[in-house]
């Protein structure tokens, strides 16, 4: 099948890239002209495991191309997958701008029939809003339908995730949509949700905040063990023993972040204040994860005895590890926090550095982890990157000024560092406020 992806971020390049791999020919298009000549050359404008050697791939056995023309995109692809930004406006309300004047130029170019896919992450209602535009701007009598299809691609994993979805979310409004859309996924073995367009928008939102919730909640629990003496380890082993619960997104820590959860959350708050639904819930979970980045602020602080003229290594700027990503990183405010009390920071991180440093003024950058412990006052952990685990704490403890790690992810067992000597502080663990 003939696929158009509009957008060549994260969504867009890797659906574009998995498709054509699957044997589509798939055109991805952006107005942006530097990022279509970087992929045209094979490369990509950020970290994703193993997107660039399946692009170059798929270039090479012409299955996969490259547009800045919006004409092209229409005139190529049977589906047009929408993958443009929705970020939040500071009212925490979706900004639909972008996917809104994309349909808009999409229906500047129709001339012949083509189902057009929210892929994007969009309010519930969004669907109807954009088939109405496309009627509106459309310079000819040209049928046309407007599908969901949201994505569930965790970065760090995205490809593997395309592959191997747990299910399928699609949102149609008639029988043409549905057989398209279903002779598109053939290939996967998957359970596949059909519903209606709303139905569609509305699982994507209500996933994301549930499992921001989940954070929140394990969270919450972290800072009751702190104040009673229990291990929120074994706690949250115990809570996702319950197969009616489950492990995944028990881990305490410092918050979440990224380009989803936060954005999702507000969004979806938005969308229940708009409908008139009691939406408290949800702004408990935003509650808790902003306080949890406080906690830990305080815990540095506590540690440190103050941290004015102090030098704080640290380890781990992007919000999730496997990924170049630093927006709503957690670490952005915990180090704008200290910075602003007199710290000094010198950080590492194995592939965020270059995004860091538009975000965070006077930082300096390490080459290694080792290189951001020597002379420092203590190691904060921000990021649970693999390469973190695998350390020599022996090593860290010689660099260190004092054998300090306030750990915000729990990547140790407290036991280890304690025993070499370490003050070890961690998440909700007994003895290691």
């Amino acid at each position: 099948m003939n696929i158009a992806i509009v957008g060549t971020g994260h969504v867009g390049l890797v659906t574009g890239a998995c498709f054509a791999d699957l044997g589509n020919r798939v055109l991805c298009m952006d107005h942006d002209q530097t990022k279509i000549q970087l992929l045209q050359k094979g490369n990509i404008p950020f970290f994703e495991p193993g997107l660039a050697e399946l692009i170059q791939k798929n270039i090479k056995q012409k299955r996969l191309f490259f547009s800045t023309q919006m004409k092209d995109a229409v005139k190529f692809g049977k589906v047009v997958f929408l993958c443009v930004g929705t970020p939040p406006r500071s009212t925490g309300e979706a900004d639909l701008s972008a996917i809104e004047n994309v349909c808009e130029q999409i229906a500047n170019h129709l001339t012949q029939y083509r189902l057009i896919v929210e892929k994007s992450t969009v309010p519930v209602e969004t669907g109807a809003q954009l088939k109405k535009r496309i009627k509106q701007s459309v310079r000819r009598q040209v049928s046309f339908d407007v599908a969901s299809n949201s994505e569930f691609l965790r970065e760090g994993s995205a490809v593997q995730d395309f592959f191997k979805p747990d299910r399928i979310v699609l949102g149609v409004e008639n029988e043409r949509s549905r057989r398209i859309l279903l002779e598109l996924y053939k290939p996967f073995n998957v359970p596949i949700v059909v519903t209606n367009v709303e139905g569609g928008e509305l699982i994507k939102h209500a996933c994301n905040s549930f499992l921001a919730a989940k954070i929140s909640f394990v969270n919450l629990v972290s800072q009751v063990c702190e104040k009673v003496g229990a291990d929120i380890e074994k706690v949250a082993e115990g809570v996702g023993s319950d197969r009616r619960i489950g492990r995944a997104f028990l881990n305490a820590g410092i918050g979440y972040g990224g380009s989803c959860f936060p954005k999702d959350v507000q969004a979806f708050i938005k969308i229940c204040e708009k409908l008139e639904v009691d939406a408290n819930f949800l702004k408990g979970v935003e509650r808790i994860n902003e306080s949890q980045k406080k906690r830990f602020v305080e815990k540095v602080h506590r540690a440190m005895r103050g941290v004015k003229g102090k030098t704080l290594g640290v380890l781990g700027l992007a919000f999730k590890p496997d990924t170049d990503d630093m927006r709503c990183a957690p670490s952005v405010d915990i180090l704008t926090e200290l910075k602003q009390a007199g710290a000094k920071i010198i950080a590492y991180d194995p592939q965020a550095m270059e995004a860091a440093k538009v975000m965070l003024n006077d930082v300096s950058y390490a080459k290694t982890p080792y290189e951001v412990c020597k002379g420092a006052d203590a190691l904060l952990i921000l990021t649970e990157w693999r390469e973190f685990r695998e350390l020599d704490l022996k090593q860290i403890k010689k660099l260190l000024k004092h054998p300090i790690i306030i750990d915000g992810r729990n990547i140790y067992d407290p036991i280890v560092p304690k025993r070499m000597g370490f003050q070890y502080y961690s998440i909700g663990r007994k003895g290691f406020k």
